[in-house]
Formats: C-alpha cells, sequence, structure tokens
C-alpha cells in the first residue's frame, strides 16, 4: 500500500471518529431544526432583562434523548450517516485529482498581480462549487436515510432500519425522487455558501487587509459568517427530507406535506422557524406566546413545530 492510500484511509477513518464523536449533538440539532420540542420553554430573560422563553441548550436535548433511548440511543443514523461521509469524501478526492490533472497554468506567467489574484480566485471558486455539489449529490440518498432514521424519535417509529432497509422504505413512500428529498435547498445553500465565502475573502485580502499573517483568518472567518447566513437553506433541506416520509416528523399536523421546497421555505418563513437549531447553547423560543404577570409563556398548540 503506498503512502498516499495509507494517507486517504487515514483521513476517512478521522471523519469517521470525527463523525462518531459529534453524532449525539448533530442528532439532537436534526430534531431542533424539523421542529421537535420535547422539553417545554420555561420563563426567563435575555441578555439585556426582557422577559423571554427559554429552550434547553443542546447539551440538555441530549441528555432528554439519553434518558429515553440510552446510550445507544443517541446514535440512531450514525451508520448511514457514516457512509454519506465517505462516500462524500471519495467524491471529493477524485473530483479534486480531476481538476487537478486538467488544470492550465500556461498563461499565469503573463499576468499582472492583480489580474493572477483574479483568475485564480474565479478558478478555485468554480473548482470548490463542482467539488462541494458533486459530493452532496453522491451522499444525499445517505444523507435522507440519516434525517428519517433520526426524525423518528419523534414518533416512536421503526420504518426505516438500517441501510437496506430505509432504502426499500423510500422508495416505497417517494420512489426514486424521495432518495433526493430536499437535494435542491441543500445544494443551493452550499453554492451560495462558497460563493458568498470566496467573495468576500477575495475582496478583503485584496483591497483591505493587506498583512499576510491577518489573510490567514480570513477565509475561515468569511467561511463562518456565510454558514451562518445560508443557515435556513439546511433547515429547509432537512424538513424536505421528512416531509411525506410516512413519519408522524413529516405529517399534519406535525408537519404540513410540502409540495416544494419553495413552499416550506414560505411556511417556516411566516412562522419565524428559519433560523431554529442556528444557536445552541443560548435557545429563545421564538413561537407564540403570551404574558403572565411580566413572564412569558407560549401558546401550547404551537409546541408541535
Amino acid at each position: 500500500m503506498t503512502e498516499q492510500h495509507e494517507n486517504k484511509w487515514s483521513t476517512y477513518g478521522f471523519r469517521i471518529l470525527i463523525n462518531t464523536v459529534s453524532h449525539p449533538f448533530e442528532y439532537a440539532k436534526v430534531l431542533i431544526q424539523i421542529g421537535y420540542e420535547p422539553i417545554p420553554p420555561k420563563p426567563s430573560t435575555t441578555f439585556f432583562g426582557k422577559p423571554a422563553l427559554k429552550l434547553p441548550n443542546i447539551f440538555q436535548y441530549v441528555k432528554h434523548i439519553k434518558t429515553v433511548d440510552g446510550f445507544t440511543g443517541c446514535y440512531r443514523g450514525l451508520e448511514s450517516k457514516a457512509c454519506g461521509s465517505i462516500l462524500s469524501a471519495i467524491a471529493t478526492q477524485k473530483v479534486t485529482d480531476y481538476l487537478e490533472m486538467n488544470r492550465n497554468d500556461e498563461d499565469d506567467d503573463e499576468l499582472d498581480v492583480e489580474l493572477l489574484k483574479r483568475k485564480r480566485f474565479i478558478r478555485n471558486t468554480r473548482n470548490d462549487i463542482v467539488t462541494r455539489a458533486t459530493a452532496i449529490i453522491v451522499s444525499q440518498p445517505f444523507h435522507v436515510i440519516t434525517v428519517r432514521i433520526m426524525a423518528q424519535f419523534i414518533g416512536r417509529e421503526v420504518k426505516y432500519r438500517g441501510i437496506f432497509g430505509s432504502i426499500g422504505e423510500i422508495y416505497k413512500q417517494n420512489g426514486l425522487l424521495g432518495f433526493f428529498s430536499g437535494l435542491i435547498p441543500r445544494l443551493l445553500g452550499d453554492i451560495l455558501t462558497v460563493l458568498v465565502a470566496n467573495t468576500l475573502t477575495y475582496v478583503i485580502n485584496t483591497y483591505i487587509v493587506e498583512e499576510k499573517e491577518l489573510q490567514v483568518y480570513t477565509s475561515a472567518t468569511m467561511m463562518f459568517i456565510a454558514t451562518a447566513v445560508t443557515y435556513p437553506f439546511q433547515v429547509v433541506s432537512n424538513c424536505m427530507a421528512v416531509s411525506k416520509s410516512g413519519l408522524m416528523a413529516g405529517s399534519p399536523p406535525f408537519m404540513p406535506h410540502y409540495g416544494t421546497w419553495v413552499n416550506c421555505w414560505t411556511d417556516l418563513s411566516n412562522r419565524n422557524q428559519l433560523k431554529r437549531g442556528s444557536s445552541l447553547l443560548v435557545r429563545y423560543y421564538v413561537g407564540p406566546q403570551f404574558s403572565v404577570d411580566s413572564k412569558m409563556m407560549p401558546k401550547m398548540s404551537s409546541l408541535k413545530y
């Protein structure tokens, strides 16, 4: 086995390790994104002293899952998630290798510094979009399986069991297109993230920040900002992955049967739910509520969302 192959397998092993360690928190985050709040919000105040309803943080949410299903229950969907992650990594590597093999730098020496930076920005952005889009498309079926296995926690179902059992159930419920439920918003969100992050990085490093030491941090900072801006696409994508799945989590009254992802976006936007799960440590209930003795209380009918 060559050193290059050893490095690849080490990378895959590291991805699996990271996925395993972070899985309970990702699991809880997905349930939050699709609108499940098993623990009622409690009257509290914001940082500025304004009355508010506080929801449990991510650690309390994971603790609730563990209380209901035990330690192993915190790892629902890990198998399919790991498969999707490995497939995504392989696709990324293959596309990256192909783009590098077909890279043409013959004219770079003839360009001035400004034009050279612009050319590299355009080329790198294009390559990032192609690479990440390919990885998302090939791994989407496993993403759908993972989200639906997780969503079963809400209705205590066992319709989606393992990878092969879930493949059969998805085909039964939604046909071949079911394996790509939520693909469009996920793809759009990722493409916009790359465009926003790379463009801001290029502009700042070219026209604002001149120090090389500071330019190193620009890319990571801009990626963080871009991810926050495009976060609603994650929420819509996971909701669409569950909608019409045959699960309680994807059916009325818990969730409408959305016709398109645009319908889903519009519905969540109208209810101020596009950012749910974006904050995991300090979380506030933003649904309908009323005041009792200067304390905020939720309208119980809205908690199903």
